[in-house]
């Protein structure tokens, strides 16, 4: 199997189920590439789009739509489903309803007939449900791009994975979407911004509905961007006229229907367990979280899973302004990146941390400043922003070292693409990665040259093991371990 890489947090089907609600009937997966509402659909960035990228931020190309992840060879995807929180929108600001709709529907990059959905609905658990049926209605559909047939199949375990890839050829390549979850409000909880709404017996009643899919998640991203009345979340939203909204809930702890439900998900009864991903978990939930982890589930050996973060450099929850790092001065230092102590639980749980490609979250303002080219260069933009995600490994492998673990079998990629980010100026998509490769590889070499005997010996592995790991190995080898 040719290592492209694995990427285990990305949203492929956003953009396009966005945009099917533009069409009749709604939530329809069109077989035809050149539908925007086709999960194939292909539509990298152009000039302008790259140019209005970086001025605003804003994302509207496609990144991990199938044909893009076929262009870059992968064979190993894990998506994200995710039910779209209503409380992006507010019914008014400034006075004119249309604008929070503006702000999503470009941040997004949906459609305005999904932003009136949002508005109109009234169940995160539908939504959830018409997501996953619209993977459901192509997979195992054949699309020829550049002369190659390709399908994509959604997977229940590490078993299908390995029968996609040994069936494969040539001329005809399968792709695996290993099917998750991000946020709990997919269960019917948090859909009132002000006041509790959720039924327990109506929430637990979904866990069990969907760990009878016939393709069971993988894992769930407990917490996300507004209150799920679950458990507290960390700051994540910066744009002041939405930022208020995720106010309720803000730094909260794990609430008592939090804890059934996460002995709901847990529960490996028929083998049904779906893990639980912490990122976006405020501070003091994952606390409590990992308290669990030691004592209800001590003899579980439950991974502890970040789908797609980064490190924030400093020692832990508790010491928060204390660093023993050189390099916290370039991470972004919010508390929804995780600490060094969490580090060290992720590793010696053997968890898997992935690495988000967003600039907002793997690096300081600073440093994103200094990795800026101020004319055309493509080898010195890829030099510069490869220092971003270096960096992240980096501090990650030598904290790692330092405690006695083998440091390079922690990190992985969970771009976060198509999941309204901000990508890293240059890894655009899903086929940039292969671009940026090479460079990675020559970071780790310049670091092996000048500090490989300080590490353990164990740790003395090459360069270019070094970014396979990070780019393929870690995350084949989580799955193969724990998706079953």
């Amino acid at each position: 199997m040719k290592k492209s890489y694995i990427d285990i947090h990305c949203h492929p089907s956003l953009k396009p189920y966005g945009k099917s609600f533009k069409y009749t009937p709604t939530k329809q997966n069109n077989l035809n590439a050149g539908r925007k509402n086709s999960i194939w659909h292909y539509s990298p960035p152009n000039f302008i789009e790259r140019q209005f990228n970086k001025l605003l931020t804003l994302t509207k190309f496609t990144q991990t739509d199938l044909t893009a992840l076929a262009k870059a060879d992968c064979n190993i995807v894990v998506i994200s489903l995710y039910p779209f929180e209503k409380h992006f929108l507010k019914d008014k600001m400034l006075g004119v309803k249309f604008i929070p709709d503006l702000l999503v529907n470009l941040a997004a990059g949906v459609s305005q007939k999904r932003i009136d959905n949002l508005r109109n609905h009234n169940s995160y658990f539908q939504d959830l449900n018409d997501e996953y049926n619209f993977y459901k209605q192509l997979n195992n559909f054949a699309q020829v791009i550049d002369g190659i047939t390709f399908t994509y199949r959604l997977v229940s375990n590490y078993t299908d994975i390995s029968t996609n890839i040994t069936t494969s050829t040539n001329n005809r390549k399968i792709i695996s979407l290993v099917p998750t979850i991000e946020g709990a409000h997919a269960f019917e909880t948090g859909l009132h911004k002000d006041k509790d709404t959720a039924d327990e017996t109506t929430v637990l009643k979904h866990i069990d509905t969907v760990k009878n899919w016939e393709h069971k998640p993988f894992f769930i991203t407990l917490a996300h961007h507004f209150y799920n009345e679950i458990c507290g979340h960390a700051r994540s939203i910066s744009i002041g006229l939405i930022k208020d909204n995720q106010n309720r809930g803000l730094n909260k702890d794990i609430t008592p229907l939090g804890f059934k439900v996460i002995d709901k998900l847990l529960d490996d009864s028929d083998n049904k367990r779906i893990l639980i991903d912490i990122k976006h978990m405020s501070t003091a939930s994952r606390k409590t979280y990992y308290h669990l982890l030691e004592t209800t589930y001590a003899n579980q050996n439950i991974p502890i899973i970040v789908s797609h973060g980064a490190a924030n450099g400093r020692r832990s929850i508790v010491e928060w302004d204390v660093s023993d790092s050189k390099f916290s001065k370039h991470f972004r230092q919010d508390d929804i990146n995780i600490y060094d102590s969490e580090i060290l639980r992720i590793a010696k749980s053997k968890g898997i941390f992935g690495l988000q490609l967003d600039e907002r979250r793997i690096a300081s303002r600073k440093a994103i400043a200094s990795s800026r080219i101020y004319w055309p260069s493509k080898k010195r933009r890829y030099k510069n922003k490869s220092n971003l995600i270096w960096r992240q490994i980096r501090h990650i492998a030598e904290l790692l070292d330092k405690n006695g673990l083998f440091c390079w079998e922690t990190v992985a990629i969970g771009s976060d693409f198509d999941g309204i980010v901000n990508p890293i100026k240059g890894l655009w998509t899903a086929e940039n990665l292969e671009d940026i490769k090479p460079y990675l590889i020559k970071k780790a070499e310049e670091y092996l040259n000048a500090y490989q005997s300080n590490l353990q010996p164990q740790n003395q592995i090459s360069a270019t093991e070094i970014i396979d790991r990070v780019l393929f190995i870690n995350a084949n080898e989580f799955l193969k371990t724990n998706f079953k």
